[in-house]
């Protein structure tokens, strides 16, 4: 049997728990699986319908992660454990156990300065497990440089479940409320700092020049949501911008599906970088190419100058000048087609074969 130890999974919607969710689902295809998961209100529906066990585990915060790794460490006396996987160095700091262990690692989370207390923490976390699971060349590389044994660690990219079927009416819907909007830019992620959506709308303000029915989409909510309201407003774009949230799956992969290029060129702010971008693949799936930040593990999910570019998002001038490059001649379509073949490679029933092999 397999434990797998997370403090992010569904019903709770982000990147995260989609991953862990997958993960967990497909490991159950091949092993025993148990899965002790954080509590969150109406789990219960949610997992009735999981082919394993899964154990929530509530309480204060701050208690939790005690009594989470109390239950754990009973359970591993009591039962035949294989080994355990976390979804976090936190996940792992309270098992006392000589089983083998496997943690993920996506980038910020252990992106603290060498020799300081946190770093010195998850050090003796890391060091301490069979293997270190980074979710990008770029993760891999930033964790070498906080001390992390590179003999430890291996790059296995998140997966993603085939794209679903697009809903007509959902289509129909969004083509009667984009109408002649177009060439269509979108964005599909969480409104902060990281993720740029500003230096994008201050490209979009020259953009406009040449392309007057230009659309940004962004779906999304988020803390920095009202201030790039504001920026729109600012630089008069209220016709060219337009805000999406709490929508279904249907509406998101509908506006996705016709829109002409993903773009998120992400920057590193403060210690909270991209460490993959599970968003650029989710857009191929559906033959749209992606603009992705040089900042991050966006080179994993974007081949440069083949399904996308790798833009710096820190520079206006390279934003701009790389969506002029996609939408020059419609050469988004040529990447859209070659990002869809991309996409392929990150559908679960592959990426489940690297785990298989190291387990």
């Amino acid at each position: 049997m397999y434990l797998i130890v997370t403090r992010s999974f569904p019903p709770e919607v982000g990147g995260m728990q989609s991953l862990m969710w997958g993960l967990s689902r497909e490991l159950s295809k091949n092993f025993m699986t148990k899965v002790f998961a954080d509590y969150i209100d109406n789990h219960e529906i949610f997992d009735e319908q999981a082919s394993f066990s899964i154990e929530r585990v509530g309480g204060i915060k701050l208690l939790r992660k005690y009594r989470k790794a109390q239950l754990i460490n009973e359970f591993i006396k009591e039962n035949k454990i294989e080994g355990i996987i976390a979804d976090h160095w936190k996940s792992l700091e309270l098992i006392k156990t000589n089983k083998k262990k496997y943690c993920l690692i996506h980038s910020k989370e252990i992106n603290h300065p060498k020799g300081s207390k946190s770093n010195l923490r998850i050090l003796n976390v890391l060091n301490n497990v069979e293997k270190v699971i980074a979710n990008s060349e770029f993760t891999k590389n930033l964790a070498i440089n906080c001390g992390v044994n590179e003999d430890k660690i291996l790059v296995i990219n998140p997966g993603v479940d085939p794209a679903e079927d697009l809903d007509k009416k959902s289509l129909i819907k969004i083509e009667s409320l984009l109408k002649v909007k177009t060439p269509r830019l979108i964005t599909v992620s969480r409104f902060d700092k990281r993720k740029n959506h500003e230096k994008v709308i201050m490209a979009l303000r020259n953009l406009k020049q040449t392309y007057p029915d230009i659309v940004y989409i962004c779906v999304g909510d988020g803390d920095e949501e009202q201030n790039i309201k504001n920026l729109v407003k600012e630089l008069d774009l209220e016709g060219q911008v337009m805000f999406f949230k709490n929508i279904s799956s249907n509406l998101k992969n509908a506006l996705i599906a016709k829109s002409n290029i993903f773009i998120m060129p992400s920057i590193i702010h403060k210690k909270s970088v991209e460490g993959f971008g599970i968003a650029y693949v989710e857009a191929g799936q559906y033959g749209i190419p992606s603009i992705g930040g040089k900042d991050g593990g966006a080179a994993d999910a974007i081949d440069h100058d083949k399904t996308g570019l790798i833009c710096d998002g820190n520079e206006l001038n390279d934003v701009y000048s790389s969506i002029e490059n996609l939408l020059k001649d419609k050469k988004y379509i040529e990447y859209g087609k070659a990002a869809k073949i991309k996409s392929q490679n990150y559908h679960w029933n592959m990426i489940i074969e690297k785990y298989k092999r190291i387990l």
